[in-house]
Parts: structure tokens; C-alpha cells; sequence
């Protein structure tokens, strides 16, 4: 759980390194070269262009229509994650059971922890690094959003709201909007295992900051999509947990 929270904070921060690569001022077209231009930023920029013109040059618009595409997308991924999420909770008196049963620091009794740990996640079809696959994948695509929008004048000068596309939320406003979705997505992932595991309990919290430390920083275009792919997240992840949750509910007022 260590190695899962240190590598999403170091996915998160960078995207805060590409953001800034040197090709950010440089507008997109399809005469750029280059395997990120050709096949992640272009197709981006082009999509969400598409997709303003069929709305009325509404750009906003656009991008929120193409971030719940991109998260269609990527459902079964994400539905993948929320299983798995929700078998690692099952799994989490017996994972405790082999801390107790292994509980000294040796080398020789780790090494025996970490192997019951794997057959323990194997005889249950458990992947403990599923949870990282769609951050993976979804960096490459953040990134290429912060891209797509910079380098393609019409979409960063484009106002929305309250807020220019390529400028910073003048209230803060999308950046805790995103924070908060972000806390209602992992406190519903995370359900039941906070008590359980307080690792999980502080990436609860960390996330979320960064998101509004990011979003802060960052174009509101990017707080809109985060705002818009989380809220697509709590209801695809309620949709999968939401009996479980009902039921732990009921028991809880039972006792």
C-alpha cells in the first residue's frame, strides 16, 4: 500500500513536470510532429473542436461532453478497479490475520508475509496493483487535455461560466469543487477500510489536496474535467458498491 501511495503522488506531480515542457507554447496543429503531438494532443484538440462546432462553438460544453467520452471509454477499466477495490476489503481480516501470524521485522518473516500475502491475493483473483491501471492511463490523457487547451488558441481564450478556459479560476471555485468530488469518490472506494488500514485513510485526504493545490494552479479547464470525471466516478463507483454500502449501513443501526 506504501508503493501504491508514493506512485500516485509521484504520477501526480508529474503531470505537473510535463505540464510545463517546452512544447506547451507551441500551438497544436496537424502538421505536429511527434508520437504525444500526433496521437494524444492533436486528437484531443481536434475532438474537442469537433464536438464545440456541433454545440454552437461552446467549448466548455465540449469539454465536458468529451471528458464523460474519455471516461466511457475507460469504464470497464474503471469497473475493474471498483471490484477489485471491493474484494481487497473482503480480503482485509485475513490480511491482518498474516500481519499478527508474521509480525516480526526479519527479513526471513517478511519474506514469508509477502509470499502468504500473494497466494492469499491469488487464490482470491486479487490485484493488488489494479488500482493504479487507471491513473496510469489517465495521466497521458490529463496531460494531453492541459496540451490540447494552451496550444489551441480558440479553446484557451474561450470563456465558460465564470471562467476563462486557459486561465485560472479566478474564485477557486472548480479547484475545491474538485477536491471535494475527489474526497466523495475515494471515501465511497474506500469504505469500510479506513479503520482497517490507515494508509488508505491518509491517501483519503492527500488526494484531494493536491487535486486543489493542482487545480489552483492550473487552467479551470482542467478543474472542469477533474469536477466532471470524478462525479462520472461516484456514480459508477456507488452504482457497483452501493447495495454494500446500504448493507453495512442497516447493520451498523441494527447494533
Amino acid at each position: 500500500m506504501k508503493r501504491r501511495i508514493w506512485l500516485t503522488i509521484a504520477l501526480v506531480a508529474f503531470i505537473a513536470l510535463l505540464a510545463g515542457c517546452s512544447q506547451v507554447n507551441q500551438p497544436i496543429t496537424s502538421e505536429s510532429k511527434g508520437f504525444w503531438n500526433e496521437y494524444i494532443v492533436y486528437p484531443l484538440s481536434w475532438l474537442i473542436k469537433y464536438v464545440a462546432h456541433l454545440f454552437g462553438g461552446n467549448y466548455g460544453l465540449s469539454i465536458i461532453i468529451v471528458t464523460i467520452l474519455i471516461r466511457l471509454v475507460i469504464l470497464p477499466l474503471m469497473i475493474q478497479q471498483t471490484r477489485n477495490a471491493k474484494a481487497m476489503q473482503a480480503l482485509q481480516p485475513e490480511l491482518q490475520k498474516l500481519r499478527e501470524k508474521y509480525s516480526s521485522k526479519d527479513m526471513e518473516t517478511q519474506q514469508k508475509l509477502q509470499q502468504e500475502t500473494m497466494m492469499l491475493f491469488q487464490k482470491h483473483g486479487v490485484n493488488p496493483l489494479a488500482g493504479c491501471f487507471p491513473l496510469i492511463i489517465q495521466t497521458p490523457i490529463l496531460i494531453g487535455f492541459y496540451h490540447a487547451i494552451m496550444r489551441t488558441r480558440e479553446i484557451a481564450d474561450h470563456n465558460f461560466l465564470w471562467f476563462d478556459l486557459g486561465a485560472k479560476d479566478p474564485y477557486f471555485i472548480l479547484p475545491v469543487v474538485a477536491g471535494v468530488a475527489t474526497f466523495i469518490q475515494q471515501k465511497i472506494m474506500m469504505a469500510g477500510t479506513e479503520q482497517q488500514n490507515p494508509q488508505m485513510a491518509m491517501m483519503l485526504w492527500i488526494m484531494p489536496i493536491m487535486i486543489i493545490v493542482f487545480g489552483i494552479n492550473f487552467p479551470a479547464a482542467l478543474s472542469l474535467y477533474w469536477v466532471v470525471g470524478n462525479i462520472f466516478s461516484i456514480v459508477q463507483t456507488y452504482a457497483i458498491k452501493g447495495p454494500d454500502l446500504k448493507s453495512n449501513h442497516s447493520g451498523g443501526q441494527k447494533k
